[in-house]
């Protein structure tokens, strides 16, 4: 399990049943299992309570964090100023955080300068300012096909406030940063493990756990036999960067099609468009000039299904489940391409597009990007904006493999079609 030193609170995962704990002498990549909280529709990884293991909290996941942060008991010890975890951390700021310097005085030793970070919530837009600290934890080696025995390192976190776990799950405690920064967990896991600077990441559907793989694959799911599903990804594409952001950004060159026909798009919205992928986004969004048109398409694309009104905010286009055919990829709706920079597509099927709403009803699962999202990547304007942000809907039971290293972004596709999901890897120890 991710465990903390006794004086240190609550960050790490929770991996069962642990044969034996080495040193961190690396070189094998470390497996996690993600929950997905059904309330909020975030992911998360769970955390022991250090004085109660019966009772565990949770640390959202957030591709876009550039650190770890969580809430800190008393007794916990601040790096310094001229530490390198503390430079590294203040290369990050939120939006509107106008802070500078690395720190403050220390209370109990005037003489030395306590290190201070800017944790952000990225679900409520809160910020704040707080200690850096460092933690032992443990996560599980895996071979790709089970969790095999345990390595402890040394992680670097911020403390933060309670007052910043607003609009969070009831139980957690913070945030992992999964970003393209020193501090997120993928990197610091590299720095330690000597492995590679690249994670898969499947997220689940439902209450069963996902998986996230850091160091690089192999990656095996259930059935038996099934072949290494980071070795067979349907395509890749190069990450892109975008202003200060530290987030994951790929290029439609060519645009988006609805049931392969390539939807008009004029203006800005134009193709190449820009695409963020976000964990902490339950539904794509898209621009307004890029939804318009989107939505347009699809709803001409299904014009001869039935149609269940009035709509059903935030979601513009549902429809009578009953009517709607059934795949092995989801409800026989038409599929969404995402024509990716490098030749790729990059399909959405049914069962990433649709959401059941009740029991007779599916909508559209695509929503019209809010005014405070527009400045999603710290772009000064709406046109800065990226056109699209992937939520979590869409990403679930597709393998995303994150190469930071070679800023590439490799994906399977929904993987209903090869006939397993997110939640078929198995955490059992080997005997």
């Amino acid at each position: 399990m991710w465990q903390l030193k006794p004086l240190l609170l609550l960050l790490g995962v929770l991996l069962g049943a642990l044969a034996c704990t080495v040193a961190g002498d690396g070189g094998m990549p470390l497996v996690i299992p993600i929950t997905k909280h059904m309330d909020t529709l975030l992911y998360s990884v769970s955390a022991p309570v250090a004085e109660n293991d019966q009772i565990t909290n949770h640390l959202v996941l957030d591709l876009s964090g550039p650190i770890i942060w969580s809430t800190c008991p008393d007794g916990y010890v601040a790096l310094g100023c001229t530490s390198p975890a503390c430079i590294q951390a203040n290369r990050f700021h939120p939006p509107n955080c106008q802070q500078t310097g690395y720190g403050k005085p220390d209370a109990d030793n005037p003489h030395r300068c306590k290190c201070t970070a800017h944790p952000y919530n990225p679900v409520a837009g809160d910020r704040a300012s707080d200690d850096m600290t460092e933690f032992t934890t443990s996560v599980n080696a895996t071979d790709g096909k089970n969790p095999l025995y345990t390595v402890s390192f040394v992680v670097s976190t911020s403390c933060a406030p309670e007052s910043l776990l607003t609009g969070l799950q009831w139980d957690s405690v913070g945030v992992v940063g999964l970003a393209s920064s020193a501090l997120a967990l993928p990197a610091q896991i590299a720095d330690t493990q000597k492995v590679p600077n690249k994670f898969a990441l499947c997220l689940p559907s439902g209450y069963s756990d996902g998986v996230a793989i850091f160091g690089g694959g192999p990656l095996f799911l259930l059935p038996p036999g099934s072949p290494d599903v980071v070795a067979t990804l349907a395509g890749d594409t190069p990450l892109r960067k975008h202003g200060k952001s530290t987030g994951y950004y790929i290029t439609a060159d060519k645009g988006i099609a609805v049931n392969q026909i390539q939807v008009p798009l004029d203006g800005y919205g134009a193709a190449p468009l820009l695409i963020a992928l976000s964990s902490t986004t339950p539904y794509t969004a898209l621009r307004s000039d890029v939804y318009r048109a989107f939505i347009t398409a699809f709803d001409q694309a299904t014009s001869e299904m039935a149609r269940i009104k009035p709509e059903m905010p935030p979601f513009e286009l549902c429809y009578n489940s009953t009517q709607l055919g059934s795949t092995r990829v989801g409800y026989a709706v038409p599929q969404i391409d995402l024509m990716l920079e490098g030749g790729k597509n990059w399909t959405l099927f049914g069962g990433n597009t649709m959401v059941q709403v009740y029991d007779q009803t599916a909508c559209l699962a695509f929503v019209q990007m809010r005014e405070e999202n527009k400045q999603y990547g710290y772009g000064g304007s709406p046109k800065e904006a990226p056109a699209v942000v992937i939520g979590g809907f869409q990403m679930e039971n597709n393998l995303l493999v994150f190469d930071v290293e070679n800023q590439r972004l490799g994906f399977s596709s929904l993987l209903f079609g090869r006939q397993t999901t997110c939640s078929n890897f198995n955490f059992t120890m080997p005997a």
